[in-house]
Formats: structure tokens, C-alpha cells, sequence
């Protein structure tokens, strides 16, 4: 089985350009950090049970909750287990019956549901090391020399380039404060985006 890394939502950003919404993971023993592109309704339920607002109805992700406490089932962690294609996949680990289940589940749904029930979210060290990013490492604006392993400093700087380039236009277009507003009602579908969530 593959290891396991213990990461926090750290925020939840909107892009200025297009409104795409990502989920920004964080290592809990490292400034490392897993970007992850999510649908506007979820982004918008995530932050609901972070800024703990209460809502008149359930939402789908307090049904799934209130379905789990009905039925004596327990969320024990969710976990981000592979990237493939640029998408990520992710499993409730669930206890039932005395019998632990892995239930396939998109990463943002996923998440919402650890916001709700304040269980561990872990992400596969192979995720976190492919679609990481380590702005400690990669963006040394202090000048300081390179680690031993890392080379020369002009190596360094090409491969710190080489790496963050995937994340560039989302850095540029980000709005850095955390999304506090839902979408607006008559906002397409995440399905009619043209981008699936859950991208990396």
C-alpha cells in the first residue's frame, strides 16, 4: 500500500479569469502544497461547513452525512489515493457493519464530506509528489544558495522554472482571498464548463 501523507484544506481560490474553482491542499509536515481543480458547488459546500454556516435544508453533502449516521456508518478518513490523465481519485474509507469499505469518491466530494465529520484527509506520497508544489524550494526570492542536492544555481533556477510552469496562469489569475461568495444561480453547470474537477 502506498504511503500516506496527512494534509489540511488551506484555502479555497476562485481564478479571476474564468471562475474555475481550486482546493488548495497542505502538508501537515511540510510546506508542500496540492492544488485541485473542483466544480463551483463544491467549492461552495466546502466552504459552507468550513466557515461552519448554517443553511434552512441539508445540502447533498449533509444528506450523505445524515444517510452515514442513519444507516451506523462511520467515515473514518478520506483519502486522495492516485493522479491519472490529470485527474485525481479518491476513496471514503468507511466502517460498517464491523467491516471497513473503500467507497470510490471525486476528491471534492470527498472533502466536503472531512469538513463535516472532522476526519483525516491523506494524500498518496506518489500525489503529493507529482502534483505538489513547494514554493520554499522553487521560488528562492532571498537569493540563498541551493541545497546540496539541487546544483548549480542556474540548474536550480531551470528546474524550479520547469516546475512551476503548470502552475503559472493559475497563479497569475488568482483572487488570494479565500471564496466567500456562492456562484451565482444562473452559473452553467460544472459539467458544461468544458474542464471536468478534480483536475490537477
Amino acid at each position: 500500500m502506498s504511503k500516506m501523507v496527512e494534509v489540511v484544506i488551506d484555502s479555497v481560490r476562485v481564478s479571476l479569469t474564468n471562475q474555475q474553482r481550486i482546493v488548495v491542499l497542505r502538508d501537515l509536515q511540510s510546506d508542500t502544497y496540492l492544488p485541485i481543480w473542483i466544480g463551483p458547488y463544491e467549492a461552495e459546500s466546502i466552504t459552507i461547513a468550513l466557515q461552519e454556516i448554517e443553511v434552512a435544508r441539508p445540502q447533498t453533502h449533509d444528506l450523505l452525512k445524515n444517510v452515514f449516521n442513519m444507516l451506523n456508518a462511520h467515515l473514518l478518513r478520506v483519502e486522495i489515493i492516485n493522479l491519472r490523465e490529470d485527474v485525481f481519485y479518491a476513496n471514503l474509507v468507511v466502517e460498517l457493519n464491523d467491516q471497513v469499505v473503500n467507497i470510490d469518491s471525486r476528491p471534492s466530494d470527498a472533502l466536503a464530506l472531512a469538513v463535516r465529520t472532522n476526519v483525516s484527509i491523506l494524500v498518496a506520497r506518489e500525489v503529493l509528489d507529482t502534483a505538489g508544489i513547494h514554493p520554499e524550494q522553487d521560488i528562492q526570492e532571498d537569493g540563498s544558495a541551493p541545497a546540496p542536492d539541487e546544483g548549480g544555481p542556474e540548474e536550480s533556477k531551470e528546474k524550479g522554472e520547469d516546475r512551476l510552469s503548470v502552475f503559472e496562469d493559475f497563479l497569475d489569475n488568482l483572487d488570494l482571498n479565500d471564496l466567500s461568495n456562492p456562484p451565482d444561480e444562473d452559473e452553467p453547470d460544472e459539467n458544461d464548463s468544458g474542464q471536468d474537477p478534480d483536475h490537477v
